[in-house]
């Protein structure tokens, strides 16, 4: 008897749109400090390459030290905060929106994808002015490609909720 009224208290419940648009903005909030580290890494990992590449900094083995730091950064075996997506679970009054694959998309854009660009940035700053840049540089531009696409694939995910619930909300800032 108990257990058929806590399911009919449980199905009677349905959170209201400003209790779904405040649990979107606090999954969203969660969704971003997870991967900040890694999409700031990734972004900070290209910005010390042009550096290098404008003559702006000459300062080659700090560059490389950030680049590789990124790409350990973009690890869930390196970065608490990225573990911690791994397990990540959207609100219950979010289900219909099936947030799970922004997610998983968000985890693949990453592990391996981001990795694969701040190894790439660091790549080319290794191979500077060697027969192996231009491989390097080849590779760093097909990983940014793949990241850019998976991107749209985690921004994909999330549109729909956004867009019904709060249009003001932002997804996370992914570079790449």
């Amino acid at each position: 008897m108990l257990l058929a009224v806590a399911v009919a208290v449980g199905l009677s419940h349905r959170p209201s749109a400003g209790q779904r648009a405040a649990d979107l903005r606090s999954f969203l909030h969660q969704l971003t400090t997870e991967v900040e580290s890694c999409s700031g890494g990734v972004r900070e990992s290209l910005f010390v390459l042009r550096q290098i590449d404008t003559g702006a900094s000459q300062d080659v083995p700090t560059a490389l030290r950030v680049a590789r730091t990124a790409g350990a950064n973009c690890s869930p075996a390196n970065n608490e905060l990225l573990a911690a997506l791994t397990a990540a679970q959207p609100p219950e009054s979010l289900a219909s929106y099936h947030l799970g694959k922004a997610v998983k998309a968000l985890i693949d854009w990453a592990a391996p994808d981001a990795q694969r660009v701040a190894a790439g940035a660091a790549a080319v700053l290794a191979k500077r002015g060697t027969p192996g840049e231009p491989d390097a540089r080849a590779a760093l531009r097909a990983a940014q490609t793949k990241l850019d696409a998976q991107r749209g694939v985690v921004y994909a995910a999330l549109r729909t909720a956004i867009k019904t619930l709060d249009p003001t909300a932002a997804p996370p800032v992914l570079y790449g």
